[in-house]
């Protein structure tokens, strides 16, 4: 370790130096971890079963990738695993940046669209590039089932 640019004089002194030190290093550090490339076994597809396979769903984002800093809508289809439309279901959304520790910047709400098991899921907004999950909870006459959607917003076009 480089001697300091100043003179340590005092225990004291040595004490705020040390604690500047590992403050930066800790600031370094969690600013790499954050900017990690998201797993490599990230499962990105957009139909999938829920946790207690009540239902199938289907994501179907507005372009891909999902635009950055835009409020956007996607659009959710509900099925039983038989592929019957799953209607009158309330879907809540949660979600955010797994590496980062935060959610979603905004409040996204589903609203039923007319065609049966088809929800509008609007209110949508990543302000950053990166790995997103999106998490459903479905409450519906069938049960209740919870489903989390892995998805990388990237300023790229994704290669079908």
């Amino acid at each position: 370790m480089r001697p300091p640019p100043f003179p340590l004089t005092t225990s004291g002194d040595r004490t705020v130096y040390r604690a500047t030190v590992s403050s930066i290093s800790l600031l370094v550090f969690t600013a790499i971890a954050g900017c990690a490339a998201p797993p490599e076994e990230l499962n990105l597809l957009l139909t999938r079963p829920t946790v207690e396979r009540r239902f199938v769903v289907a994501l179907q984002p507005p372009t891909k990738p999902a635009p950055i800093n835009h409020i956007h809508a996607w659009q959710i289809k509900v099925t039983s695993p038989t592929g019957a439309p799953v209607s009158r279901a309330q879907i809540v959304v949660d979600g955010g940046m797994p590496q980062h520790g935060h959610g979603l910047p905004t409040r996204p709400l589903v609203t039923p669209m007319s065609v049966d098991g088809t929800y509008l899921l609007e209110g949508m907004k990543f302000s950053m590039t990166g790995w997103w999950e999106i998490k459903l909870a479905i409450q519906a006459p069938e049960g209740s089932d919870t489903v989390t959607f892995n998805t990388i917003v990237s300023t790229r076009p994704m290669v079908p």
